[in-house]
């Protein structure tokens, strides 16, 4: 029965994604197609208020006009969650949010991580949930989705990389705006909170009083997993009844976060004009998932050999932190699709999974290239794939290429940093933390365990994912600027190379295909294309993996 309830939501996943392919190349289309007579009309008006150019850009001009607006949105959250006390919009008289904290909370928002140093339902006015954290779940994943337009244009060979506030906007009105609120509607139905009324007050039967948490959740829960954002309305996320109420929710929040990062792949096929090559890209993702899968399922169904010492049955799998009316099938297959797109979202706690099935979270946020968040992660498997490209070109003496375009030094050297800087700021942070008072103080669980908790709060902030081992006591001064910064380097450096890298490939020439060109849309290209991601991915951090889950595991059995 386990399986037959991940193969039927792994199916739907793939049904849904090849039509929202085809919707996706129609919105960013850089020609006039049947949407621009639907949603052209509303986004013309927004464009006038606005005072935007709707010309083609350079991709320096792109990347500066993604760098100031991410800017000024930062300020303005800051903002309005340091004063959200003195502000209105607060009938619950939260008050505000002390300095640092506040830096984290709009970084992690900002950058689509959606880390959470604090509980939502208690740190959070209706103002700030609304105007600050729903605000940016629409435009952080519109960001992503810009960026990844804008670098399947320059592999494709389109006329531009485009504008950026067009793909910004197109990708609010024309495709989060719509969907979230058809998800919205459907979560209300089955009980999922929308209110701006105030925590309500009940008398329990033993005649104590107590505060339901409640307001916008519906609103906030629907953008939050179409977006790939991952925070949540109240402090145990999507394990909460009110966010997610039964098991119909569950699977429609798993197809929700899943869509999109399915969709891209196949989408940059179709720009291609070469279907097989978005397949192929679409088959190594999946492999990759259904791997890490396969490892959490199995060793939490095996359950966990230390609660069977002390004396409790681990007959149903391994429950701890679980919800009983999910299972081990449900939660394991949220854990693995909200890590494998960098969503953040959980149903479970993933502290409490055992230490082999917490290693597939964690390494798919340490490769950051299965499937990904709304555009980044289809971002970087491309970038392994231009990598790929290059290696077995000089294994053969021949000037690498892919979809036409020459790959040279300049193109390496970008790709090279963005691929460099993920590991560097996860594993030097990491050794800080675990070397020092500062972040040591904070492992709840010393030991083994201690290290996987440092490791994946600084790869889920990394990875712009936000889940984490929710056992560190991360609200200080050095946790929260710590992963603040973390958050904003992992999200915009990479953001620029790869704009950089759009632009410089979009300017060259098409080299026509001869009889010695490397085919890129084959099984034996997939095959490389997994062995790079394997030795330059993954090999970069098996010596901390080793370390922490390994070694946990070594000493529990």
């Amino acid at each position: 029965m386990d399986f037959l309830q991940i193969g039927v939501v792994l199916a739907l996943v793939v049904i849904l994604a090849i039509p929202m392919a085809k919707y996706l190349t129609n919105v960013y289309s850089l020609e006039i197609t049947k949407q621009d007579s639907m949603f052209g009309k509303i986004e013309r008006v927004i464009f006038k208020l606005s005072g935007i150019d709707t010309n083609d850009m350079r991709w320096q001009q792109y990347a500066k006009a993604l760098l100031l607006s991410n800017l000024v949105m930062f300020i303005i959250s800051y903002i309005i969650i340091r004063f959200q006390g003195v502000l209105p919009g607060n009938p619950s008289k939260i008050d505000s949010m002390e300095p640092l904290l506040a830096f984290n909370t709009a970084a992690s928002f900002l950058t689509n991580t959606n880390l959470q140093h604090y509980s939502g339902e208690s740190g959070l006015s209706y103002l700030s949930q609304m105007a600050v954290i729903i605000f940016l779940m629409f435009t952080t994943p519109a960001t992503g989705l810009s960026l990844c337009l804008a670098f399947f244009r320059g592999l494709t060979n389109q006329r531009s990389i485009g504008n950026f506030y067009v793909d910004l906007i197109r990708s609010i009105t024309r495709v989060l705006l719509p969907l979230s609120i058809l998800i919205g509607l459907v979560l209300v139905s089955q009980g999922v909170p929308q209110t701006l009324n105030p925590t309500a007050i009940a008398t329990t039967i033993e005649g104590a009083t107590q505060n339901i948490a409640r307001g916008p959740v519906a609103a906030l829960e629907s953008i939050k997993h179409i977006g790939t954002n991952g925070g949540g309305f109240f402090g145990v996320n999507s394990a909460h009844p009110f966010e997610n109420p039964n098991g119909f929710t569950n699977v429609l929040e798993i197809l929700s976060m899943f869509l999109i990062p399915a969709a891209l792949p196949l989408t940059f096929g179709y720009m291609a004009r070469n279907k097989k090559q978005g397949w192929i890209l679409f088959s190594a993702m999946g492999l990759m998932l259904l791997v890490f899968l396969s490892i959490t399922y199995i060793n939490e169904k095996n359950g966990n050999p230390a609660l069977e010492k002390i004396g409790l049955t681990q007959e149903n799998g391994s429950m701890e932190g679980k919800e009983v009316r999910f299972g081990i099938a449900q939660s394991a297959l949220f854990t693995s699709v909200t890590t494998a797109a960098t969503t953040g979202s959980v149903n479970n706690m993933h502290d409490t999974l055992t230490p082999l099935g917490g290693i597939a979270p964690l390494a798919m946020m340490m490769l950051n290239c299965v499937f990904g968040g709304d555009g980044v992660g289809t971002v970087n498997i491309l970038m392994y794939s231009v990598m790929a490209v290059f290696l077995a070109g000089l294994m053969v003496g021949r000037t690498p290429e892919f979809l036409g375009k020459k790959i040279e030094g300049k193109e390496m050297k970008l790709i090279a940093i963005a691929i460099l800087l993920h590991p560097l700021i996860i594993l030097v942070p990491s050794a800080i933390a675990l070397a020092t008072q500062l972040g040591s103080s904070a492992i709840s669980n010393p030991g083994f365990h201690g290290i996987s908790q440092v490791v994946y709060e600084f790869t889920s902030s990394a990875a712009n994912n936000g889940s984490g081992f929710e056992g560190l006591g991360d609200n200080t001064p050095f946790w929260n600027i710590s992963t603040g910064l973390v958050m904003l380097f992992g999200r915009y450096f990479s953001m620029i190379a790869m704009i950089a890298v759009a632009g410089s490939l979009l300017a060259k020439k098409r080299v026509p295909e001869t009889i010695g060109t490397f085919k890129t849309d084959n099984s034996t290209f997939l095959v490389i294309l997994l062995a790079t991601v394997l030795i330059i991915g993954a090999l970069t951090f098996f010596p901390v993996i080793a370390l922490g889950p390994v070694a946990e595991w070594l000493t529990i059995r």
